[in-house]
C-alpha cells in the first residue's frame, strides 16, 4: 500500500495530477509546449486575485529554496540591506542566503517556539538604512503561521518592500498584497498547490521589476526569465513533466473553488486532528491558535520515541515529519495537504491510539468533509 504523506511537501497525489505526468514527451522549444507554460503562468498569476494585475509569476525548475534564493538574490540589490525577521529554519536560511551572497542584512531573531519580533523589527527599520524586510509566512519548523498582518503594516508604514518566503503557504493560507507592501513572494508546486517537485516560482510586483537587479548567479536571476517567459520560453531546460502535473493541479484547484475553498478544507482536517490528537492526550509543540491550517506540530509521548513511532505508523500507511534541530527526536510534524480525507485523519488517530495505547472514547467519529 502506498503510504499517505503526512510530511509537509511532496504530497500525496490526486489522481488527475498523477495521470497528467504520463502525457507524453514534449520539447521545451516547441510551440505546444510554450502555449501550456504560458497558460501555467496565467493561472499561477490569478490564485491570488489581488495579484492578478501588480505582479509577475516567473516560474524555475528549482526546489522552493532555490525559488526564494532566487527571490532575494535579485530583489536584495548588491549595495542593498536586507532585515530578516526570524524565528525557525527557514528564516535563518534567508539569512544563511544573503550572507553566501555578500549582501548587507540584520536578523531581528526570536525564539524558535516565539512570534515573530515584530517590534524589535519596526525599531530596527526605524535605527537604520534597510531596503527590504525579508519573512516566512508559515514557519514549517513549528507549524507557526506568522503574524505578516502586523509585519506588513510596519512595512507599509515605513515604505520598505517586503519579500516572503511562502514556500508552505502559497494556495492555502491568505496572502495579502497590497496590505503587507509586498515585492515579491516565492513558492513551490509541490505543496499547498499539490504538484510535483522539481517547479518553484516568485511572484514579483511589476513595480520591483523596473529597479536595477541584483543578482549574482546566472541560473537564479528572475530578470532572465521574465521577458523570455511572457513568451512561454524558458532560458534553461525546465522539468517538462512537472509542468503537466502542476497545470492539472492548478485546474484542480480551480476546480474546487479556489485557495479559499482550499483553506477552508485544510481548516476541517486540521480540526478533526487536533482534536482528535488532544483526546488521545498529545501536546501540541505550540498553542494551536498560533499553528497554520496546513500542519500542526507534536511532541512525541514520553512512552515511545519518534523513530518507533514513525516507523509503526509508516506500517500503518503514514508519513509522518520529524523535528528539525534541537526539536530533532522529541516533536513529530503532521500536514494535511494533498490528497487527503477524513476518513484517512480518522484512521490516522486510530493508529495514533493504538500505538501510544490511548483511547479517544465513545463517540469520538465526528462528520466532517470527505
Amino acid at each position: 500500500m502506498t503510504p499517505k504523506l503526512l510530511n509537509p511537501g511532496p504530497v500525496s497525489l490526486t489522481d488527475r495530477v498523477r495521470a497528467a505526468l504520463g502525457r507524453g514527451d514534449m520539447c521545451h522549444r516547441e510551440e505546444d509546449f510554450a502555449a501550456l507554460a504560458r497558460g501555467v503562468l496565467e493561472r499561477l498569476g490569478r490564485v491570488y486575485p489581488e495579484a492578478a494585475t501588480s505582479h509577475v509569476p516567473v516560474l524555475l525548475t528549482a526546489s522552493g529554496t532555490g525559488a526564494v534564493e532566487a527571490m532575494v538574490g535579485t530583489l536584495v540589490p548588491r549595495d542593498g540591506r536586507a532585515l530578516v525577521v526570524a524565528n525557525g529554519v527557514y528564516g535563518e536560511r534567508v539569512a544563511d542566503m544573503l550572507r553566501a551572497q555578500a549582501k548587507a542584512h540584520h536578523v531581528a531573531r526570536s525564539a524558535w517556539t516565539a512570534p515573530m519580533d515584530v517590534a524589535e523589527a519596526a525599531r530596527s527599520l526605524d535605527g537604520g538604512r534597510f531596503t527590504h524586510v525579508v519573512a516566512v509566512h508559515h514557519e514549517t519548523t513549528t507549524g507557526r503561521l506568522n503574524d505578516l498582518d502586523a509585519l506588513g503594516r510596519v512595512c507599509v508604514a515605513r515604505r520598505v518592500p517586503l519579500l516572503l518566503d511562502a514556500v508552505s503557504s502559497f494556495g492555502g493560507e491568505a496572502i495579502r498584497f497590497g496590505d503587507w507592501n509586498l515585492a515579491a513572494c516565492a513558492a513551490t508546486a509541490n505543496k499547498c498547490l499539490h504538484g510535483v517537485p522539481g517547479l518553484a516560482f516568485v511572484l514579483v510586483a511589476r513595480a520591483a521589476l523596473a529597479a536595477p537587479g541584483g543578482a549574482s548567479s546566472v541560473y537564479l536571476d528572475l530578470y532572465r526569465y521574465v521577458d523570455e517567459q511572457a513568451r512561454g520560453i524558458f532560458p534553461f531546460t525546465p522539468a517538462v513533466q512537472a509542468l503537466f502535473a502542476l497545470d492539472e493541479a492548478l485546474r484542480e484547484l480551480e476546480d474546487g473553488g479556489g485557495a479559499d475553498a482550499r483553506r477552508a478544507r485544510y481548516q476541517a482536517l486540521s480540526a478533526r486532528l487536533r482534536m482528535g490528537m488532544r483526546e488521545l492526550g498529545l501536546e501540541t509543540l505550540i498553542d494551536e491558535a498560533d499553528l497554520s491550517c496546513t500542519l500542526t506540530s507534536y511532541r512525541v509521548p514520553a512512552s515511545i520515541s519518534y523513530d518507533a513511532l514513525h516507523d509503526r505508523l509508516r506500517g500503518a500507511g503514514f508519513v509522518i515529519y520529524a523535528g528539525q534541530g534541537d526539536f530533532h527526536g522529541s516533536v513529530f510534524r503532521v500536514a494535511v495537504m494533498g490528497d487527503l480525507t477524513t476518513a484517512d485523519i480518522d484512521r490516522l488517530l486510530a493508529a495514533v491510539g493504538d500505538i501510544t495505547g490511548a483511547s479517544r472514547g465513545p463517540g469520538s467519529r465526528r462528520s466532517g468533509p470527505p
